[in-house]
Protein backbone atom coordinates (compact mmCIF):
# COMPACT_ATOMS: atom_id res chain seq x y z
CA UNK A 1 0.00 0.00 0.00
CA UNK A 2 1.43 3.43 -0.99
CA UNK A 3 2.14 5.97 1.69
CA UNK A 4 -0.07 8.44 -0.17
CA UNK A 5 -2.91 6.03 -0.70
CA UNK A 6 -5.99 7.10 1.15
CA UNK A 7 -8.34 4.54 2.69
CA UNK A 8 -11.98 5.57 2.87
CA UNK A 9 -14.56 3.50 4.74
CA UNK A 10 -18.17 4.30 4.03
CA UNK A 11 -20.83 3.24 6.51
CA UNK A 12 -24.61 3.08 6.00
CA UNK A 13 -27.61 1.69 7.78
CA UNK A 14 -28.93 -1.69 6.54
CA UNK A 15 -31.44 -1.50 3.69
CA UNK A 16 -34.19 -3.17 5.75
CA UNK A 17 -34.16 -0.21 8.12
CA UNK A 18 -35.42 2.06 5.36
CA UNK A 19 -37.98 -0.56 4.40
CA UNK A 20 -39.11 -0.81 8.01
CA UNK A 21 -39.62 2.94 8.15
CA UNK A 22 -41.71 2.79 5.00
CA UNK A 23 -43.66 -0.19 6.34
CA UNK A 24 -44.30 1.65 9.61
CA UNK A 25 -45.62 4.61 7.69
CA UNK A 26 -47.83 2.33 5.62
CA UNK A 27 -49.08 0.57 8.75
CA UNK A 28 -49.84 3.90 10.32
CA UNK A 29 -51.77 5.02 7.30
CA UNK A 30 -53.57 1.65 7.08
CA UNK A 31 -54.30 1.80 10.83
CA UNK A 32 -55.84 5.16 10.40
CA UNK A 33 -57.81 3.83 7.44
CA UNK A 34 -58.99 0.78 9.32
CA UNK A 35 -59.76 2.92 12.35
CA UNK A 36 -61.82 5.27 10.26
CA UNK A 37 -63.55 2.33 8.54
CA UNK A 38 -64.19 0.63 11.89
CA UNK A 39 -65.59 3.81 13.37
CA UNK A 40 -67.83 4.26 10.36
CA UNK A 41 -69.00 0.64 10.56
CA UNK A 42 -69.62 0.94 14.28
CA UNK A 43 -71.55 4.07 13.65
CA UNK A 44 -73.71 2.22 11.17
CA UNK A 45 -74.09 -0.75 13.53
CA UNK A 46 -72.13 -3.28 11.47
CA UNK A 47 -69.18 -3.74 13.96
CA UNK A 48 -69.42 -4.03 17.72
CA UNK A 49 -67.34 -1.90 20.06
CA UNK A 50 -65.42 -4.96 21.20
CA UNK A 51 -64.33 -5.80 17.66
CA UNK A 52 -63.24 -2.21 17.15
CA UNK A 53 -61.16 -2.19 20.32
CA UNK A 54 -59.52 -5.53 19.37
CA UNK A 55 -58.56 -4.17 15.96
CA UNK A 56 -57.12 -1.04 17.52
CA UNK A 57 -55.07 -3.12 19.99
CA UNK A 58 -53.80 -5.31 17.14
CA UNK A 59 -52.64 -2.27 15.22
CA UNK A 60 -51.04 -0.85 18.35
CA UNK A 61 -49.14 -4.09 18.90
CA UNK A 62 -47.90 -4.06 15.29
CA UNK A 63 -46.81 -0.46 15.70
CA UNK A 64 -44.95 -1.31 18.93
CA UNK A 65 -43.13 -4.21 17.25
CA UNK A 66 -42.05 -2.02 14.37
CA UNK A 67 -40.92 0.72 16.75
CA UNK A 68 -38.78 -1.75 18.69
CA UNK A 69 -37.29 -3.06 15.49
CA UNK A 70 -36.42 0.48 14.42
CA UNK A 71 -34.85 1.22 17.81
CA UNK A 72 -32.83 -1.98 17.59
CA UNK A 73 -31.69 -1.14 14.05
CA UNK A 74 -30.63 2.34 15.19
CA UNK A 75 -28.55 0.78 17.95
CA UNK A 76 -26.98 -1.63 15.46
CA UNK A 77 -26.23 1.27 13.13
CA UNK A 78 -24.52 3.17 15.96
CA UNK A 79 -22.42 0.11 16.82
CA UNK A 80 -21.50 -0.29 13.15
CA UNK A 81 -20.37 3.34 12.91
CA UNK A 82 -18.26 2.90 16.06
CA UNK A 83 -16.64 -0.21 14.57
CA UNK A 84 -15.91 1.68 11.35
CA UNK A 85 -14.22 4.44 13.38
CA UNK A 86 -12.06 1.90 15.20
CA UNK A 87 -11.02 0.26 11.93
CA UNK A 88 -10.18 3.64 10.41
CA UNK A 89 -7.99 4.57 13.38
CA UNK A 90 -6.19 1.24 13.14
CA UNK A 91 -5.56 1.77 9.43
CA UNK A 92 -4.11 5.22 10.10
CA UNK A 93 -1.88 3.74 12.77
CA UNK A 94 -0.71 1.05 10.35
CA UNK A 95 0.13 3.65 7.70
CA UNK A 96 2.22 5.61 10.21
CA UNK A 97 4.12 2.48 11.26
CA UNK A 98 4.75 1.64 7.60
CA UNK A 99 6.15 5.13 6.91
CA UNK A 100 8.46 4.91 9.93
CA UNK A 101 9.65 1.46 8.84
CA UNK A 102 10.45 2.69 5.33
CA UNK A 103 12.35 5.70 6.69
CA UNK A 104 14.38 3.45 8.97
CA UNK A 105 15.22 1.15 6.04
CA UNK A 106 16.41 4.10 3.95
CA UNK A 107 18.64 5.34 6.78
CA UNK A 108 20.12 1.88 7.33
CA UNK A 109 20.78 1.49 3.59
CA UNK A 110 22.53 4.87 3.41
CA UNK A 111 24.68 3.95 6.42
CA UNK A 112 25.67 0.66 4.78
CA UNK A 113 26.74 2.51 1.61
CA UNK A 114 28.86 4.95 3.66
CA UNK A 115 30.48 2.07 5.55
CA UNK A 116 31.32 0.30 2.28
CA UNK A 117 32.90 3.44 0.80
CA UNK A 118 34.98 3.96 3.94
CA UNK A 119 36.12 0.34 3.84
CA UNK A 120 37.17 0.65 0.18
CA UNK A 121 39.16 3.83 0.91
CA UNK A 122 40.87 2.17 3.85
CA UNK A 123 41.74 -0.88 1.76
CA UNK A 124 43.20 1.25 -1.05
CA UNK A 125 45.22 3.20 1.50
CA UNK A 126 46.62 0.00 3.02
CA UNK A 127 47.74 -1.21 -0.41
CA UNK A 128 50.33 1.56 -0.63
CA UNK A 129 53.73 -0.04 -0.91
CA UNK A 130 55.67 0.39 2.31
CA UNK A 131 58.93 0.49 0.36
CA UNK A 132 57.63 3.34 -1.82
CA UNK A 133 56.60 5.25 1.27
CA UNK A 134 60.04 4.72 2.75
CA UNK A 135 61.72 5.83 -0.46
CA UNK A 136 59.51 8.90 -0.63
CA UNK A 137 60.35 9.75 2.95
CA UNK A 138 64.03 9.42 2.08
CA UNK A 139 63.67 11.71 -0.92
CA UNK A 140 61.83 14.30 1.15
CA UNK A 141 64.46 14.05 3.83
CA UNK A 142 67.21 14.51 1.25
CA UNK A 143 65.55 17.58 -0.23
CA UNK A 144 65.04 19.02 3.23
CA UNK A 145 68.71 18.43 4.04
CA UNK A 146 69.81 20.12 0.81
CA UNK A 147 67.60 23.10 1.50
CA UNK A 148 68.86 23.42 5.06
CA UNK A 149 72.43 23.26 3.81
CA UNK A 150 71.67 25.84 1.16
CA UNK A 151 70.15 28.16 3.75
CA UNK A 152 73.20 27.81 5.96
CA UNK A 153 75.51 28.59 3.08
CA UNK A 154 73.48 31.51 1.75
CA UNK A 155 75.60 34.01 3.58
CA UNK A 156 76.36 35.43 0.16
CA UNK A 157 76.04 38.99 -1.00
CA UNK A 158 72.91 40.44 -2.51
CA UNK A 159 72.74 42.83 -5.42
CA UNK A 160 71.02 46.19 -5.36
CA UNK A 161 67.80 44.52 -6.56
CA UNK A 162 67.91 41.97 -3.74
CA UNK A 163 69.09 38.98 -5.79
CA UNK A 164 71.73 36.65 -4.37
CA UNK A 165 75.15 36.91 -5.98
CA UNK A 166 77.11 33.67 -6.43
CA UNK A 167 80.86 34.10 -6.10
CA UNK A 168 82.00 30.63 -7.15
CA UNK A 169 80.83 27.34 -8.66
CA UNK A 170 79.54 25.97 -5.35
CA UNK A 171 77.32 28.98 -4.74
CA UNK A 172 76.02 28.83 -8.31
CA UNK A 173 74.95 25.22 -7.66
CA UNK A 174 73.24 26.28 -4.45
CA UNK A 175 71.26 28.94 -6.28
CA UNK A 176 70.27 26.39 -8.92
CA UNK A 177 68.80 24.16 -6.20
CA UNK A 178 66.55 27.00 -5.09
CA UNK A 179 64.88 26.71 -8.50
CA UNK A 180 63.91 30.37 -8.74
CA UNK A 181 66.06 31.25 -11.78
CA UNK A 182 68.08 29.57 -14.52
CA UNK A 183 71.86 29.95 -14.59
CA UNK A 184 74.05 29.91 -17.73
CA UNK A 185 77.79 29.75 -17.09
CA UNK A 186 80.33 31.14 -19.56
CA UNK A 187 84.07 31.42 -20.06
CA UNK A 188 85.50 33.86 -22.64
CA UNK A 189 89.20 33.27 -23.32
CA UNK A 190 90.16 36.37 -25.25
CA UNK A 191 88.99 39.78 -26.30
CA UNK A 192 86.38 39.65 -29.03
CA UNK A 193 85.16 36.14 -28.22
CA UNK A 194 81.40 35.69 -27.93
CA UNK A 195 79.04 33.17 -26.36
CA UNK A 196 75.28 32.72 -26.63
CA UNK A 197 73.65 32.51 -23.16
CA UNK A 198 69.89 31.93 -23.33
CA UNK A 199 68.33 35.04 -24.90
CA UNK A 200 71.60 37.04 -24.71
CA UNK A 201 74.87 37.13 -26.61
CA UNK A 202 77.92 38.13 -24.47
CA UNK A 203 81.11 39.52 -26.02
CA UNK A 204 84.46 39.85 -24.23
CA UNK A 205 85.68 43.46 -24.63
CA UNK A 206 88.66 43.47 -22.24
CA UNK A 207 89.95 42.42 -18.79
CA UNK A 208 92.47 43.77 -16.25
CA UNK A 209 93.48 41.12 -13.70
CA UNK A 210 95.41 43.60 -11.53
CA UNK A 211 92.47 45.94 -11.13
CA UNK A 212 89.91 43.11 -11.16
CA UNK A 213 87.73 44.84 -13.71
CA UNK A 214 86.43 43.94 -17.15
CA UNK A 215 84.33 45.19 -20.07
CA UNK A 216 81.66 43.26 -22.01
CA UNK A 217 79.15 43.96 -24.75
CA UNK A 218 75.62 42.55 -24.52
CA UNK A 219 73.45 41.81 -27.55
CA UNK A 220 69.81 41.93 -26.42
CA UNK A 221 66.68 42.31 -28.59
CA UNK A 222 68.74 43.28 -31.66
CA UNK A 223 70.59 45.93 -29.67
CA UNK A 224 74.20 46.15 -28.53
CA UNK A 225 74.95 47.55 -25.08
CA UNK A 226 78.51 47.84 -23.79
CA UNK A 227 79.37 47.71 -20.09
CA UNK A 228 82.85 49.06 -19.34
CA UNK A 229 85.18 48.73 -16.36
CA UNK A 230 82.95 46.59 -14.17
CA UNK A 231 84.26 44.89 -11.02
CA UNK A 232 84.42 41.17 -10.18
CA UNK A 233 81.18 39.88 -8.54
CA UNK A 234 79.43 43.12 -9.48
CA UNK A 235 76.01 42.25 -11.00
CA UNK A 236 75.02 43.85 -14.30
CA UNK A 237 71.24 44.14 -14.58
CA UNK A 238 69.32 44.55 -17.83
CA UNK A 239 65.87 43.76 -19.27
CA UNK A 240 64.45 42.15 -22.37
CA UNK A 241 61.21 42.85 -24.20
CA UNK A 242 59.66 39.57 -23.12
CA UNK A 243 60.31 39.83 -19.39
CA UNK A 244 59.64 42.41 -16.70
CA UNK A 245 62.13 40.90 -14.26
CA UNK A 246 65.81 41.78 -14.73
CA UNK A 247 68.43 39.46 -16.11
CA UNK A 248 71.73 39.44 -14.25
CA UNK A 249 75.29 39.01 -15.54
CA UNK A 250 78.09 38.36 -13.02
CA UNK A 251 81.83 37.79 -13.64
CA UNK A 252 83.44 35.83 -10.81
CA UNK A 253 86.98 35.34 -12.11
CA UNK A 254 89.41 37.37 -14.20
CA UNK A 255 92.76 36.15 -15.49
CA UNK A 256 94.91 37.41 -18.33
CA UNK A 257 92.52 37.99 -21.24
CA UNK A 258 89.96 35.63 -19.67
CA UNK A 259 86.65 36.23 -17.89
CA UNK A 260 84.52 33.54 -16.22
CA UNK A 261 81.02 34.05 -14.84
CA UNK A 262 77.30 33.33 -15.28
CA UNK A 263 74.05 34.78 -16.56
CA UNK A 264 70.99 34.56 -14.25
CA UNK A 265 67.66 34.47 -16.11
CA UNK A 266 64.17 34.48 -14.55
CA UNK A 267 62.22 31.28 -15.18
CA UNK A 268 59.69 32.97 -17.48
CA UNK A 269 62.36 34.55 -19.65
CA UNK A 270 64.28 31.28 -19.78
CA UNK A 271 61.19 29.40 -20.98
CA UNK A 272 60.60 31.95 -23.74
CA UNK A 273 64.25 31.71 -24.79
CA UNK A 274 64.10 27.91 -25.03
CA UNK A 275 60.90 28.00 -27.10
CA UNK A 276 62.30 30.62 -29.49
CA UNK A 277 65.52 28.64 -29.76
CA UNK A 278 63.58 25.54 -30.89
Amino acid sequence: MSEHEQITVESAAPRWVGLAVVALAVVSVVSLGFGWAAWSAAKEGQVTNKDLIDQIHAFQDSYTVLAKRMEKSEGANADLQADVGVVTDKLKLTQGELSRARKQLREEYAKQIDDMEEAVRAELSEKANAEDVTALSGDVGGVRTDLEETKKNLGMARGELGTLIARNQEEINQLRRLGERDYFEFSLDKKGSREKLGPVMVEHRGANAKKNNFSVALYVDDMRVEKKNRSVNEPIYFYTRTNRQPLELVVNQITKDKVVGYLSVPKTASAVAKVSGN
